[in-house]
């Protein structure tokens, strides 16, 4: 683990807040230079607090309409069920989101779908045929009532 101080805290909140402030902006509502904002930074990236950044890309202005959360169960009587599953739904595209959990439920695919129709084909076609299910529950998204990848530092 790497120690921060105050400042980098002070940056990492400023730049949790807005990811696109460029060095002089971030500098300005940080309180500190450019120079020393562009160091910081460059350590914070080095040592790994900082993984990179990235575009927000709102899904629904290009027209899906349909998110669901799938919560899988693998037959885990096969050895590689897990890599097997995950590497199979990796190929396909819609699902946006793959994560694996320890407990009753194995593995939950977040699919993104234009609309209920092109969801069931993705369902039908693609999801079913996946190797290793055991049983499927399907959550639909009714509203996201909060999302946020700030810590609070």
């Amino acid at each position: 683990m790497f120690d921060i101080d105050d400042t980098d805290r002070r940056l990492l909140r400023q730049l949790q807040a807005s990811e696109t402030v460029n060095v002089a902006d971030l500098a300005e509502r940080a309180g500190m230079t450019a120079g020393t904002v562009s160091r910081r930074l460059e350590r914070l990236e080095r040592t790994g607090v900082i993984k990179g950044y990235s575009a927000e890309v709102n899904w629904q202005a290009l027209g899906y309409a349909v998110e669901v959360s799938l919560r899988v169960t693998l037959d885990k009587t096969q050895t590689n069920a897990f890599d097997a599953f995950i590497a199979a739904a990796r190929d396909i595209p819609e699902i946006d989101e793959i994560q694996t959990f320890l407990g009753r439920v194995d593995v939950r695919l977040n699919v993104l779908a234009r609309d209920m129709a092109h969801y069931q084909e993705i369902y039908r076609s693609r999801i079913l045929t996946l190797p290793h299910i055991n049983d499927i529950e399907a959550l639909m998204l009714v509203a996201n009532v909060k999302n946020s990848e700030s810590l609070p530092l």
